[in-house]
């Protein structure tokens, strides 16, 4: 199996290395648009700012590319986000995939922005989730958020219920950061790479 981590300007992905290389999975690191499209499954994972991160998408053209791919394709924290159709960070325009705006979430006394830590997910709809108990515990660091929406297929609940988890076609992505979050994490990275 060929399995890629796109390369862009978003953050560590250093996390997500180290946690397919306790699965024992071979992958490459890269941009190319030839090793993107020839892979058997996708990760687009990202810690960073919105804007940044979408203006060097564009930059090297990936902002179309990765809409267009049709094996597995699994999006993490900011890689979620910048699937959706907008996002209030920095006002910016992302690729669409999931048809939801990402919005900053609200402030409530009591309650910290980010939402920073172990959290758990319920209401799963999707066959990553397929080995895990009601309610797992997974990671998560984040400001922004995607709403519920038609493509939700599991759901945190921080201030407000959120999307943990969206899925459309072939693109599977998770607000929380699965290559930390545990056994949890790793049956989820195990369930994508065995699509």
């Amino acid at each position: 199996m060929n399995t890629v981590i796109i390369k862009y300007n978003a953050g560590n992905v250093r996390s997500v290395m180290y946690a397919l290389d306790r699965l024992g999975v071979n992958y490459s690191y890269t941009d190319s648009e030839e090793e993107i499209r020839g892979a058997d499954k996708v990760i687009f994972p990202g810690v960073g700012e919105a804007s940044s991160a979408m203006a060097y998408l564009k930059e090297k053209r990936l902002d179309r590319l990765i809409p267009s791919l049709r094996q597995p394709v699994l999006g993490t924290c900011v890689g979620m986000q910048l699937m959706c159709r907008y996002s209030e960070e920095g006002d910016t325009r992302c690729m669409g995939i999931f048809d939801v705006d990402v919005r900053r979430f609200p402030q409530q006394e009591g309650f910290k922005v980010p939402h920073m830590g172990w959290n758990s997910i319920f209401d799963y709809r999707t066959p990553l989730t397929g080995e895990l108990p009601e309610n797992a515990y997974v990671y998560f660091v984040h400001s922004y958020m995607a709403p519920v929406c038609e493509h939700t297929v599991a759901t945190c609940d921080y201030i407000v219920p959120f999307s943990a988890l969206l899925q459309k076609d072939n693109f599977y992505a998770a607000q929380f950061h699965c290559e930390i979050s545990g056994d949890a994490g790793q049956k989820i990275l195990e369930r994508f790479l065995k699509l």
